[in-house]
């Protein structure tokens, strides 16, 4: 095991292990930013870790009416899933159930050269039992759905592109205070970068898990990291906290290619290492049983 030095803090010389998703890149918008924090909001609940949720998805960033189709304030989301057919059907879900369903908003698609398209709206427009309006808005074609406010409007089609999955940071500190104080600094630099999401609550994982069970393997793909978790210290032979080390936090995130998630990779450990108080942070990697990519802390901190 190898350090590098970040400030104070120690970077381990090591890498996040990521895998391959499809990603939806959807921009609701509506009446003020309210409103379209709260769909987004509803578009993307129970969707923390494809481990058990339906999909993974999170809030990408906020958007000025200035660059929106319909010049209202907006927020773009993003849905992802390994499977292509899952994710046209979450997508699908999500619009109609969250998006539609929602006072004033409008949806439209955020991907622009996707490698699929999936006719969403087309799919949608079916709510509006014969009543509904094809039109184009800023050279898109949108379906109009009558709903009891007024027509609710969203675009035909809807993008999708592989991106990447699971990249990772873990902070460790010497008091939980800290920790969360840097994961939110890391969090609030992160959303920064375009194209990437942190789908936990908050952006932020006290839940670490590892690939399969000790003791559970027959039923269980998924347990607590157990090596991190500082209530094990003196339990198991594989422990890896330092002494000084009393919480840990991890931040997952999700992007629309390797390139966004190294970035934003590097941006959440400036910050985060920049707090008082964090020792060291690293990345979890499960020998190539998680997914084909890699990002390098040393590469991405071009140290």
């Amino acid at each position: 095991m190898s350090f590098l030095k970040y400030g104070k803090t120690e970077v381990e010389d090591t890498f996040a292990e990521a895998f391959d998703i499809w990603v939806s890149r959807i921009l609701i918008t509506a009446k003020n930013e309210k409103w379209a924090l709260e769909a987004a909001n509803s578009a993307i609940g129970f969707a923390t870790s494809i481990i058990f949720c339906p999909a993974e998805a999170g809030i990408e960033k906020t958007v000025s009416a200035r660059e929106t189709p319909d010049n209202r304030p907006g927020v773009i989301i993003q849905i992802s899933h390994p499977s292509k057919k899952k994710l046209e059907e979450q997508v699908l879900e999500r619009v109609t159930q969250c998006i539609l369903t929602c006072p004033t908003t409008a949806v439209f698609n955020a991907l622009q050269g996707g490698e699929l398209v999936f006719d969403t709206g087309r799919k949608t427009k079916f709510f509006g039992d014969g009543f509904e309006s094809k039109g184009e808005l800023a050279g898109r074609t949108i379906w109009y759905i009558p709903v009891m406010e007024g027509d609710f409007a969203i675009e035909e089609n809807f993008g999708a592109k592989k991106g990447v999955g699971g990249g990772n940071m873990l902070i460790f500190g010497k008091t939980p205070e800290a920790v969360l104080e840097a994961a939110e600094a890391a969090i609030k630099a992160i959303h920064k970068v375009d194209g990437v999401i942190t789908p936990f609550p908050g952006g932020i994982c006290r839940s670490g898990s590892k690939v399969g069970s000790l003791k559970y393997s027959k039923f269980l793909k998924a347990s607590t990291n157990h090596p991190f978790c500082p209530t094990l210290r003196g339990k198991t032979p594989d422990f890896k906290l330092p002494d000084d080390v009393q919480s840990v936090y991890e931040i997952v995130m999700d992007g629309v290619s390797i390139e966004s998630v190294k970035s934003a990779t590097a941006a959440g450990i400036k910050a985060a290492a920049s707090v008082t108080g964090i020792k060291r942070i690293t990345a979890a990697n499960y020998g190539g049983t998680l997914g084909p990519h890699k990002v390098y802390l040393k590469e991405v901190l071009n140290v």
